[in-house]
């Protein structure tokens, strides 16, 4: 699993938009999110969260949860994005099962998981930048996933899924496993089609250095620009406020997510 139910996301770093060229960005300004349902390819109705900036950046991004799907977690995510001047959307995976209605800690989430597919999420992740592109007042130039663990693998699916993003983030997402039994994302770099930034734990017990590098060397062998970082002595899920023990590396985190961002949005004619 990855987040506990009570997790929290990192707060943004002091100053961190200072030397980011995410133009408009306002970390002093606040955002609002609110739920909101998004219908699928297939007509499946699915829970999502938005949280629109004050000073918007230009740059969109969709947030794919881990396992438990759409919960406080991401919610709170979406909201620090937007704070960073990122429009953004977290959708849930379970629309087809689990229905609309917020979920509790006891939710039991792996049933759920094993009813999923491949298409089903690169469908729902089609929902939601169409919904953010046609967003009232919504300027965007560039969109981009990010997704934790199970979310991870499937961001890092997207660059293949000919959405158009600007670039995919992963969080301890496996590079070279498919629950699903499809393509692990390692298997697809030939068909990605925009940049990759991996952020690892280095004593992850589920994703080993070798797979990362090994996704690495694939990522270099087809010409995908790409950064990929371990943190020496972080667990799966260090991403988290509670993980005193790791602010440093999620305060990193936060820098290498944004400043990805910000170099590949492009910069308003305006």
């Amino acid at each position: 699993m990855c987040f506990s139910y009570d997790a929290m996301p990192p707060d943004l770093p002091p100053g961190v938009g200072a030397s980011l060229p995410l133009e408009g960005a306002d970390l002093g300004g606040a955002s609002f999110g609110e739920r909101t349902v998004l219908v699928s390819r297939d007509g499946t109705h699915f829970s999502a969260y938005v949280a629109r900036p004050d000073a918007p950046s230009g740059a969109a991004i969709v947030i794919l949860p881990d396992v438990r799907g759409l919960f406080a977690f991401y919610e709170q995510l979406a909201e620090r994005f937007a704070v960073a001047g990122i429009l953004a959307i977290a959708i849930d995976y379970f629309g087809r099962t689990a229905g609309l209605a917020p979920r509790d800690a006891e939710f039991e989430y792996m049933p759920h998981v094993m009813k999923c597919n491949d298409q089903q999420i690169r469908e729902d992740v089609s929902a939601a930048i169409t919904h953010l592109r046609n967003m009232p007042g919504a300027v965007i130039r560039a969109v981009y996933t990010v997704g934790f663990c199970f979310g991870g693998g499937n961001s890092f699916q997207q660059a293949a899924n000919q959405h158009g993003l600007s670039g995919v983030i992963g969080f301890y997402g496996s590079p070279t496993r498919n629950r699903f039994g499809g393509p692990a994302p390692i298997e697809r770099v030939r068909d990605f089609e925009c940049p990759v930034l991996g952020l690892f734990g280095g004593v992850d017990q589920g994703i080993s250095e070798e797979d990362v590098h090994a996704f690495d060397a694939a990522l270099t062998n087809a010409g995908v620009e790409h950064e990929m970082v371990i943190y020496p002595g972080a667990p799966h899920s260090f991403f988290d406020r509670k993980s005193e023990e790791f602010q440093q590396e999620s305060a990193d985190a936060w820098n290498r997510m944004l400043t990805f961002i910000g170099a590949h949005t492009p910069r308003s004619t305006h």
